[in-house]
């Protein structure tokens, strides 16, 4: 049994990690501030002795006797990072060095959740964990995006110059049960609104491309990632590398709710990526030949029936 702390517990990928790290016999500190997470997320895990709740934002010192550290801690969909983008960098910032300050003060392990937003728009295709990125710092979107740069700069500060054990993941798409209903991401405002017969919204002309990960693949890869050798920190991209435009998949939504929706067109947003693809080599070679099992219908379905059910009780 170890004991772990996870960050942003209670929200989408969170409560994923609350939920699979418990159920292998951990003892889990879940924190959350609920500024995007939900309760319902991981109410059916208070039950358990070993799972604890507490609320509590990171931009603040948190105290606690831990082995390993999931900082997941940040809003991830445009919607809600562009909401208040001080809070954004704050979290990312400031949360990452209180977590690394407790890292280091209780020898712990700690994982960096990044994100491939730090390719920015990127030149190189598909994304390697060598490429530098290409992004804007003073767009709408430089909140998350350098916020995760700079906490990613922080990790390997204090790795180098404190020691600290430390593990940096670059996440990619990620969709499934439990995303926020509200968060303004392609696969969640896609679903619901087949789900309700309304136009499927499609910013730009629907070329741009992306890779989509089912959330239980990305929790896979995360454990792994911690788990392994203390040589191996990262960053290491997690992602599927399989490649879809957003037309293909608003077809394919449609076709697999059987909606009446029919597509619009909207203007793409500011510093929109036009593509995203890792390459996930570093990952099969260093975290055990992991790769994506769900692929894309199969995910859909299961995130299909998640809204469905959420929307017939109108949760």
């Amino acid at each position: 049994m170890k004991k772990i702390l996870i960050t942003g517990g209670s929200g989408f990928v969170g409560s994923h990690l609350c939920e699979r790290l418990l159920n292998e016999g951990n003892d889990i500190i879940c924190l959350d501030n609920y500024f995007t997470g939900d309760k319902k997320n991981i109410v059916h895990l208070l039950k358990y002795p070993y799972f604890e709740l507490v609320r509590h934002d990171i931009i603040m010192p948190y105290y606690a006797e831990v082995e390993q550290i999931y900082n997941l801690a940040c809003p991830a969909s445009p919607i809600h990072y562009q909401e208040n983008g001080i809070k954004t960098v704050k979290t990312s910032v400031m949360g990452a060095i209180n977590m690394l300050g407790l890292a280091k003060r209780k020898k712990a392990k700690i994982l960096q959740a990044s994100t491939s937003e730090v390719y920015g728009d990127p030149k190189v295709h598909p994304q390697k964990e060598s490429y530098w990125g290409n992004v804007n710092p003073i767009g709408l979107r430089a909140c998350y995006d350098e916020g995760k740069r700079c906490a990613e700069t922080l990790f390997m500060n204090y790795h180098q110059l404190n020691n600290v054990k430390i593990k940096i993941v670059r996440i990619f798409n990620t969709y499934g049960p439990r995303m926020h209903k509200k968060d303004g991401r392609v696969v969640s405002n896609f679903i619901i609104q087949a789900l309700k017969n309304e136009d499927i919204t499609i910013y730009g002309d629907g070329l741009q491309t992306r890779s989509f990960q089912y959330v239980d693949d990305l929790v896979e890869g995360m454990i792994r990632m911690m788990n392994t050798n203390d040589e191996f920190i990262g960053p290491v991209n997690i992602g599927n590398p399989n490649e879809f435009t957003i037309m293909e998949l608003a077809k394919k939504v449609i076709k697999l709710t059987n909606s009446n929706s029919k597509i619009t067109y909207f203007p793409l947003p500011k510093d929109d990526p036009m593509q995203r693809k890792p390459d996930i080599k570093l990952a099969k070679k260093n975290l055990n030949n992991w790769a994506p099992k769900i692929q894309l219908e199969e995910g859909l379905i299961k995130t299909i029936n998640y809204f469905d059910n959420l929307l017939k009780n109108k949760l």
